[in-house]
C-alpha cells in the first residue's frame, strides 16, 4: 500500500503500523545527512562574531578531533549549537536532545549544560550570573563540561585557526547516528571517556583535509 487506511490513530490496524515503522526505520536511518544539511544553515544565523556559527561549529570539532577526542565527543563538538537555528533560548538542550540517543551519557550532559557553562565568559558584562555552572558543582561530568567550553567552545570564533571542512567530519556523523538508538553500550551510563587523549592528538596535530 501507498499510505496508511486510517484517518484516525485509533482505526489503524496491524498492517498500518507495521507499514509505518518500516516508513519510519526509512526515515530514521538518514538523520545523519538531515543534520549535516542543517548545520550548513548555521551559515545564515547570528551575526556579530569574526566567523558564522557553522564556523564555530567546525571549529570546535577540529580542535576536538585534535585533541585525540573520540567519535562521540568530535560529533557533540559539531553539533552542539545546532540548536541556534530553531531554538536560540534552549540551543544546549534541542541539541542534547537530538544527540541523547546515539552518544555516551556523559557527552549529552555535556552538551546540554554547556550554555550555562559557557556564561562564565560573559555573563558578568551583562548583569548576569557567570556561576550558574555551580549548581552541578559536585556532578560527576562537572570537569568534562568546563574543559568541553575551555578548549572547544569559547575558543572556537578565530578567523584565522586551521579548521577542517564539514565534509571532514561527515564520517563522525553518520556512524553515530547509525548506532541503533538507546543502546546501553553506547550510552554507558556513567561512565567517562577523557576529552582529550594525548597519544592520538600528537598524530593529528596540525592535520588539514
Amino acid at each position: 500500500m501507498a499510505t496508511v487506511k486510517f484517518t484516525a490513530m485509533k482505526d489503524g490496524d496491524r498492517d498500518d503500523y507495521e507499514f509505518l515503522t518500516a516508513h519510519e526505520i526509512d526515515y530514521a536511518a538518514r538523520t545523519g545527512e538531515r543534520l549535516l544539511a542543517a548545520l550548513v544553515q548555521l551559515d545564515e544565523g547570528l551575526s556579530g562574531y569574526k566567523i558564522t556559527r557553522l564556523g564555530h561549529s567546525l571549529q570546535a570539532a577540529t580542535r576536538a578531533w585534535r585533541d585525540g577526542a573520540d567519535t562521540d565527543w568530535i560529533a557533540c563538538a559539531l553539533l552542539h549549537d545546532i540548536g541556534d537555528i530553531y531554538a536560540p533560548y534552549n540551543h544546549d538542550e534541542y541539541a542534547a536532545s537530538i544527540l541523547k540517543p546515539f552518544v555516551r551519557e556523559q557527552c549529552t550532559w555535556v552538551v546540554e549544560k554547556h550554555g550555562d557553562f559557557q556564561r562564565l565568559y560573559y555573563a558578568h558584562h551583562l548583569g548576569g550570573n557567570r556561576h550558574a555552572r555551580d549548581r552541578f558543582a559536585g556532578h560527576a561530568y562537572f570537569g568534562d563540561c568546563d574543559q568541553f567550553c575551555e578548549r572547544w567552545d569559547q575558543s572556537s570564533f578565530d578567523p584565522d585557526y586551521d579548521t577542517l571542512p564539514i565534509e571532514f567530519f561527515r564520517p563522525f556523523v553518520l556512524e553515530v547516528f547509525a548506532r541503533k538508538a538507546y543502546d546501553p553500550t553506547v550510552i554507558r551510563a556513567g561512565e567517562r571517556v577523557p576529552l582529550i587523549d594525548p597519544t592520538t592528538a600528537t598524530t593529528r596535530t596540525g592535520a588539514s583535509a
